[in-house]
């Protein structure tokens, strides 16, 4: 609680996530005119959808843990980054898996999606960038470096993306990823020299 408390950007974007999350599951026309849609974007223009939907979630397993992981990882990265640098990665995160998701699925108008995913996706690479050899757990269960956790996530976002009966929204998770890199490395110019300089101390 205190990491939250010394956190407000962090903070500030749970509580809003559980507001809007809880609102949707009571109400479902509010549900429906906020998540990602295809048809309503791309015949309609709404494309407030590609944010709205960044802070709605299904359910609520999905939505603890969501917020499982902006606890964990949000007041690292809101420290390292300061409170605007990890608000523009965040927000940079969630509309890049949000334009992923939309142009993968684009000519499948019914295609809908809710939830926090790609601004966490975003979050965790940045983390692996910090600390490239922080033990995180694969599957809560298989301890690997950041780094590794890293690429196997990426790698495995496109893979999983790529099928047809998947039932996870992984393009978003790969699309917030690779803007969450991006973002950081341009708010924080100095993350890839120290990137760098950990790998050679490591392997060096």
């Amino acid at each position: 609680m205190d990491s939250l408390i010394a956190s407000p950007v962090t903070l500030g974007l749970l509580v809003l996530n559980v507001i809007a999350s809880l609102i949707a599951f009571r109400n479902d026309a509010f549900m429906q005119h906020n998540i990602l849609w295809i048809r309503p974007m791309r015949n309609g223009g709404e494309w407030y959808r590609g944010l709205s939907s960044g802070f709605l979630h299904v359910n609520g397993p999905h939505l603890l843990l969501n917020m499982y992981g902006l606890w964990l990882f949000g007041p690292i990265c809101e420290y390292i980054l300061g409170g605007v640098g990890f608000a523009i990665v965040y927000f940079a995160s969630l509309l890049g898996g949000s334009a992923w998701a939309y142009l993968h699925n684009r000519n499948t108008p019914d295609y809908r999606a809710a939830g926090a995913s790609g601004a966490l996706s975003g979050m965790v690479m940045a983390f692996c960038l910090f600390e490239p050899f922080a033990i995180l757990l694969a599957f809560f269960v298989i301890p690997m470096w950041g780094i590794v956790f890293g690429i196997l996530y990426v790698a495995l976002s496109y893979a999983f993306s790529m099928r047809a009966d998947r039932v996870i929204g992984h393009e978003a998770h790969l699309g917030g990823a690779v803007a969450g890199v991006i973002a950081t490395l341009l708010v924080r110019p100095e993350t890839f020299g120290e990137f760098v300089a950990q790998a050679a101390q490591r392997f060096g």
